[in-house]
């Protein structure tokens, strides 16, 4: 490992207590290694406009910090346990190639600050591919909403069989929901949207430094004005962006579930296409919804993740070195959950229902809702209504189809008025 900053003379580095230290930031750092050198660009520009660094070191380091990012793109320069992490890293090649210009590039800043900015650049791109993902969901699911609003589906509140529903209504739910993902990713996306860089380990540092041009350069809407701030917003952001992903996982566990019944030899309603199955390893009869399986099981890693970052926050105000487990909290949330969003619009655009299943699960009792509510329209108290129509669920579907059933259900929202082109618009209007 190269000499480390902090390191005192006459002071031993003991090896297991610096492994323990390190954790697994030289694996993790691997993630945030290109923003931490996209950083160090825009803060050398900034110690150069307030005199820190000439103008031929500036182009130095500039030129040696995309050659850094190009042989950390091919494979030509390794972050491994040769560094304490990407920071030292980075520090150790441009001294190698530049001597003391490279020195002065820690100049003006803390550790806590290089990966504050790095883990922030990077949390806006993941929030971006959030909503991005979330968009094309929505979009598959209006699309067969509109194909398929007049597909009868079998409606169920606590697992059992209740109302005739439709296809349109199911896919709709979808729809209207990851387009709040979307809305809400964009909207987290603002709020931690704050350039932290230059706010040192949490108390500013005795030189002018640049931060308005920093803001500007690194793409930030705004300044974290306050160095005390940006410390309560590490982990703050972290999780505001975990539970952003987490409403977008929480629906796609919802349509797992749902695919994993309808899937079921007891239910029979969809057929996914081989891809998405298994067989198994011991019952050749057979074959397994692995992939909805895992989709079910993601939201687990991002509210583990969310627990995770929410237990180190029990913490007084400053930087404390608890705050390096946010880094992996966050690679592990995000690293489990954006891959399985990525699977979902193709597996829905792909999906069959199969419509004999669908018809043959619409049993009498579930039109019993109908006659109730039209012996409400006629006059009868709910109660009477509700209480006659019980009584006679086994009749209920005498002369009634699942379509007439459905072209009666005119409250907004409900099959026979699906409001899809509010819907789109809604979804047009996502940035």
């Amino acid at each position: 490992m190269a000499d480390l900053l902090w390191q005192k003379p006459g002071v031993a580095v003991d090896a297991k207590i610096q492994t323990f230290l390190a954790g697994d930031d030289v694996i993790l750092d691997r993630e945030f290694f290109l923003y931490d050198v996209t950083a160090s660009k825009a803060h050398a520009q900034g110690l150069q406009h307030i005199g820190i660094l000439s103008s031929e070191e500036l182009d130095g380091l500039l030129r040696e910090l995309d050659i850094l990012a190009d042989d950390f793109r091919s494979g030509a320069f390794v972050l491994d346990e040769r560094f304490e992490d990407c920071h030292s890293a980075i520090e150790a090649r441009l001294t190698e190639r530049l001597g003391d210009a490279g020195r002065r590039i820690h100049t003006g800043r803390s550790r806590n600050d290089q990966i504050l900015v790095a883990t922030r650049l990077w949390l806006k791109d993941k929030l971006l591919r959030v909503a991005e993902l979330s968009r094309e969901i929505a979009k598959v699911a209006l699309d067969r909403a509109e194909a398929e609003k007049d597909i009868p589906l079998p409606g169920y509140t606590h697992i059992q069989r209740a109302v005739v529903s439709s296809a349109g209504m199911w896919w709709a739910g979808w729809a209207e929901a990851f387009i709040d993902n979307a809305i809400r990713a964009h909207d987290t996306y603002a709020l931690i949207d704050a350039n932290p860089l230059g706010t040192a380990a949490g108390y500013g540092v005795n030189l002018p430094l640049d931060r308005s041009h920093t803001t500007e350069a690194l793409g930030f809407a705004r300044m974290q004005i306050s160095p005390i701030y940006a410390q309560l917003s590490r982990g703050k952001f972290e999780l505001a962006a975990l539970e952003a992903l987490g409403g977008a996982t929480l629906d796609l566990r919802r349509i797992a579930w749902d695919l994993s019944l309808f899937t079921s030899g007891e239910f029979g309603f969809v057929a996914l296409p081989a891809q998405y199955t298994t067989g198994s390893s011991i019952m050749p009869n057979k074959r397994n919804p692995d992939v909805v399986e895992l989709l079910r099981a993601t939201h687990a890693a991002v509210a583990a993740a969310r627990t995770e970052i929410e237990q180190l926050l029990s913490l007084p105000s400053g930087y404390h070195r608890d705050l390096q487990s946010s880094k992996g909290a966050i690679f592990h949330g995000f690293g489990r959950g954006i891959p399985a969003l990525e699977l979902l619009p193709a597996l829905l655009a792909n999906l069959e229902w199969r419509d004999d299943k669908l018809r043959a699960a619409i049993d009498s009792g579930m039109y019993a809702t109908d006659v109730a509510v039209e012996a409400a329209v006629a006059g009868v108290p709910f109660r009477e209504a509700y209480k006659a129509a019980a009584a006679s669920a086994d009749t209920a579907g005498q002369g009634r189809t699942p379509e007439g059933s459905l072209a009666a259900r005119v409250s907004p929202g409900a099959a026979a008025d699906l409001r899809l082109d509010e819907l789109r618009t809604r979804w047009a209007a996502l940035v």
